[in-house]
């Protein structure tokens, strides 16, 4: 029997299994100095004068900045129908509702035309908006500023499949109130799980760092003991050193990452270039030079996609929707029926094998077999 060709596969450095190993050593494998190194580094690479906050995860650096910016109870925010369902379990823990958003039919990312719309509809109800960067192709941040800056509500990112991204020459992580971003196992960077959390307001630190370790002050801790008091809800959201070097060094490898990423990309949609019945979403963005995407996953929009994943699967390659459209789960409230483009994609997209371990090779196969037809 052939080797399965995976459809995801981690990819830990050497360095980053070392730098895990020898920290195991230390006195510090919880959260330490470590931690703060890593923040640093994030600033001086991804988010410039955007403050880092590492957390153990990108759901819950999505979580504090749903508190960070304000939702409470009832208030609303617009978000993609289309994205992984822990974009929006922050929004629960708040009791806030989502509001679902159309998507565009080239990207799956949001698309601005029906946020606008939400908006006029819900007005102030509306507290703010979730962009998520699908597949690491950057959404178009530009329009979506306009409309978030004329009715007064911040943009919060959900980076999780983007860091490394640019926009306009800007970093993934320099634009927005809040980002956030994941390094989850298969992730383009991991830390085994882990997230950061991006603020562009920096008196806002103190608190973001307050509430990801219990609501406890750990200065005031460490300098006074115990006697600052506890006001406000924390959580147990702390990176551990551990994760930080790891993702110390996985930051030193994050451009050949998505070098890798994008050379394995350009041969889907060159080889899959006028194949009846299947085109790479995303494709355009090769040649635009407004955005640098991280191509992180390949997605495909595909005529007959289950006999195209019952072809591929037997020639034992794996190939996926992986994610599905939010408003399917009942604890983000139902079924909506004002996606009309969610509706035409959501039986057409596929993702095929994209990882740091394949080769040009592996994906040359792989479409031998799509050239084949299903």
């Amino acid at each position: 029997m052939a080797d399965v060709i995976n459809l995801f596969y981690p990819y830990v450095s050497q360095s980053a299994k070392e730098a895990a190993r020898k920290q195991l050593e230390t006195r510090w494998i919880g959260q330490g100095p470590k931690v703060d190194e890593f923040e640093k580094d994030f600033e001086k690479q991804i988010s410039g004068d955007h403050k880092a906050i590492a957390v153990n995860s990108g759901t819950s650096s999505l979580h504090l900045a749903y508190i960070l910016a304000g939702i409470k109870d009832g208030d609303e925010v617009i978000g993609p129908c289309f994205t992984c369902s822990a974009s929006y379990a922050g929004l629960l823990y708040q009791r806030a509702k989502v509001v679902f958003a159309d998507i565009n039919k080239d990207n799956l990312n949001i698309n601005p035309n029906h946020v606008e719309e939400l908006l006029r509809q819900r007005g102030e109800r509306v507290k703010a908006i979730v962009v998520v960067h699908y597949a690491g192709l950057p959404a178009d941040m530009d329009r979506l500023n306009t409309i978030a800056k004329y009715w007064n509500i911040p943009i919060i990112e959900d980076a999780a499949q983007a860091i490394g991204a640019k926009y306009k020459g800007k970093n993934i992580g320099q634009i927005s109130p809040f980002t956030c971003f994941s390094f989850q196992a298969i992730k383009s960077l991991t830390t085994c799980d882990g997230g950061m959390l991006t603020i562009q307001d920096p008196m806002l630190e103190e608190k973001a760092k307050r509430l990801r370790w219990f609501g406890i002050d750990r200065k005031a801790k460490f300098e006074d003991r115990w006697k600052k008091d506890i006001f406000e809800v924390g959580y147990k959201y702390q990176m551990t050193d551990v994760s930080a070097v790891m993702g110390i060094e996985g930051l030193k490898t994050i451009d050949n990452i998505i070098s890798h990423s994008k050379d394995l990309f350009r041969t889907y949609v060159e080889r899959l270039k006028g194949v009846p019945g299947i085109k790479v979403m995303g494709a355009k963005t090769l040649n635009d030079k407004n955005v640098s995407p991280t191509y992180w996953i390949c997605t495909v929009d595909v005529d007959k996609r289950d006999d195209l994943k019952n072809k591929l699967a037997e020639y034992n390659i794996e190939s996926d929707p992986c994610h599905y459209r939010c408003d399917r789960y009942a604890v983000y409230g139902g079924r909506v029926y004002n996606c009309p483009n969610m509706d035409y994609m959501e039986d057409r997209y596929l993702l095929l094998p994209m990882h740091q371990l394949l080769k040009v090779e592996d994906i040359n196969k792989i479409c031998d077999v799509i050239e084949g037809g299903w």
